[in-house]
């Protein structure tokens, strides 16, 4: 019973993560992992994260940048198949920590900008840029579930609107983990009982997203900002504390 409990729990902070709330859905890997295998874990996720995927992209179907997609869709591909090959020769560890100082970087520069009162105008979506941060998206995603950094360190000074970010970023990450399912059948990470677990947690997961969209969409557009640059610096901090201190306890 306390399984279910805690996976029902994990699965409907991902869907409220899929439905707008930034980033909590780092929350539901380490939530599984007091069961299982973190690798298991993720594995058990990932048909869930589908699931709420394409739901989210229902919601967020109407706005979304088709010019950020041309470029961070084929750079994420590259990023995941550089992933698949490097995965057995990169340790977690050192992905997590540039992941890390990507969003940590992006927080201090925003941060100077506010503080200094520079105007700092919005960036375009560039190729060279996109190639860059979305190849980087797609490797720190496959590898360790954490592409939101990176991705926003190129997104966010565009200064998007806020359903074309979050319709933009859905869609994204929805073929980024659809690009997933394929190896991770071929690393036991998904199996048959996982997938009838995951059919059983979706109900959750869609909650958990139908939630999402209803709080997003009442916040205004500085302060649902403002609340993806705090999830940003608690990510970054998270990642940074596993990195030097988890190993240890």
């Amino acid at each position: 019973m306390e399984y279910w409990i805690v996976a029902g729990l994990a699965t409907f902070l991902m869907g409220l993560s899929k439905g707008g709330v930034p980033m909590i859905a780092m929350l539901s890997v380490p939530l599984m992992s007091l069961f299982m295998d973190p690798a298991q874990a993720a594995g058990l996720l990932l048909p869930i994260y589908i699931v709420a995927d394409f739901y989210a992209i229902y919601l967020f179907r109407k706005a979304f940048s088709v010019r950020n997609l041309k470029i961070l869709l084929p750079a994420s591909i590259l990023g995941i198949l550089l992933g698949f090959g490097s995965v057995s020769y990169v340790p977690g560890d050192v992905v997590k920590l540039l992941v890390a100082l990507i969003g940590l970087f992006y927080l201090m520069k925003s941060l100077w900008g506010r503080f200094s009162k520079q105007d700092i105008p919005a960036k375009p979506a560039d190729i060279p840029r996109g190639l860059f941060w979305g190849t980087l998206t797609g490797l720190t995603s496959y590898i360790s579930h954490a592409g939101g950094p990176p991705y926003q360190t190129y997104v966010l000074p565009q200064r998007l609107d806020k359903m074309v970010y979050l319709g933009t970023t859905t869609i994204l990450f929805t073929a980024i983990n659809l690009m997933k399912v394929p190896p991770f059948i071929l690393a036991g990470q998904i199996t048959w009982d996982s997938a009838i677990q995951a059919l059983w947690l979706a109900p959750c997961a869609l909650a958990g997203a139908a939630s999402g969209a209803t709080v997003s969409r009442l916040l205004s557009e500085k302060l649902f900002f403002l609340i993806i640059e705090i999830a940003l610096a608690v990510v970054s901090l998270k990642l940074l504390y596993e990195v030097f201190f988890a190993p240890s306890l």
